[in-house]
């Protein structure tokens, strides 16, 4: 079967499925502005393509909940929304329907910034953990790099970083100049973990910790910080949204992945597996960019948000917050699930060790 008729079929099916079965397609993702930027970009053109209503619902991450629904069997969920680590080992562990070689067109795999782990999934974003500051902070010489985020004495000021290790420590690394193909490798000796909480202990004097990722924008906004990390999507809506004051700096970003994947068991497999082909066009990846500025898993996107800027909804030019860039992703370190699955519990360990020692 060709893939026109591949997609013709589907389309055809999930027609008539719409008129016999008015049961939604349970597409699972993580809530807020991020799911709204979702419904926006992806469920409605999907709805008023093929008729298939969508019921979205928002989970925490992880796969228990899948494994729970697996062992009973009694599958809930039809799309997930899945973060790198869980991309693997949930196609490993079959939680995940293999997808038809012929889903995607051929031309799509080298048209991703960020190459598919395996055949359970399909694209969907690229964000990243960036450094951000506020500009009211700093008269003239405002800090322009990832080196000058450990580097309080050239710019002070109070610091905040995530209450955990991810991406923090690749961060103190990376500023201090190791290079980002390397910087797993040096991770994983107790020399390169002693180098990187060293840089740690640079801005423990006066240093907060954030949880969630609406807080990083609240503590520039209310002057607590000066300068945090953050997920670069919630520090550019703001500046979008007007809060030019916060500033991102995309030198040492740390690239992070998501994917749509099709759970193994649903009885709602063809709807399924249509909603992760709409989702991969160039234009809906474009779509999703208008409504939060994290980064088009497509080349092809990137390019028609660029010969339709401004392309941001509320009237602003996107392009300049988007992690994905070429520019951007060449020397960009992209977070690796497989050695936090091996090292983690180790670095959080002492992570949190260090946090104690700090009083914080």
């Amino acid at each position: 079967m060709s893939r026109t008729t591949l997609a013709s079929s589907l389309v055809c099916l999930l027609l008539s499925q719409a008129v016999a079965d008015a049961e939604p397609l349970r597409v699972v993702t993580w809530g807020g502005t991020y799911q709204q930027s979702q419904e926006n970009a992806y469920g409605a053109g999907f709805t008023a393509e093929t008729g298939v209503a969508l019921e979205w619902l928002e989970y925490r991450g992880g796969l228990a909940e899948l494994r729970m629904q697996r062992d009973a069997g009694e599958v809930a969920w039809d799309v997930v929304d899945v973060l790198a680590r869980d991309a693997r080992i949930g196609c490993d562990e079959g939680l995940f329907l293999k997808l038809p070689d012929d889903l995607f067109p051929p031309e799509m795999d080298a048209d991703l910034v960020i190459p598919r782990p395996n055949d359970c999934v399909g694209p969907n974003i690229t964000w990243s953990w960036v450094t951000a500051y506020d500009a009211r902070a700093y008269d003239g010489d405002a800090p322009d790099s990832l080196a000058d985020f450990f580097d309080p004495e050239r710019h002070p000021g109070p610091r905040a970083i995530a209450a955990f290790p991810q991406a923090t420590l690749e961060m103190a690394l990376v500023a201090e100049g190791v290079p980002a193909a390397d910087v797993y490798d040096v991770l994983a000796t107790e020399q390169g973990r002693d180098r990187a909480f060293s840089v740690l202990d640079r801005i423990a004097a006066d240093l907060r910790f954030w949880s969630s990722g609406e807080e990083p924008v609240e503590l520039l906004r209310s002057g607590d910080v000066a300068m945090t990390t953050a997920y670069n999507g919630r520090v550019a809506a703001a500046y979008l949204s007007g809060a030019t004051e916060i500033r991102t700096i995309y030198d040492g970003q740390i690239l992070d992945e998501e994917w749509f994947a099709v759970v193994a068991g649903t009885d709602r497999e063809e709807a399924a597996l249509a909603f992760l082909r709409h989702v991969a066009r160039p234009e809906q990846q474009a779509a999703q960019a208008r409504w939060i500025p994290y980064g088009p898993m497509r080349r092809s996107a990137l390019d028609i948000i660029a010969a339709n800027e401004p392309w941001f909804h509320t009237g602003g030019a996107v392009l300049p917050h988007i992690p994905s860039r070429e520019d951007r992703i060449a020397d960009a370190l992209v977070l690796d699930p497989v050695f936090w699955a091996e090292h983690g519990p180790a670095l959080s360990a002492r992570f949190e060790e260090w946090r104690r020692t700090l009083g914080l």
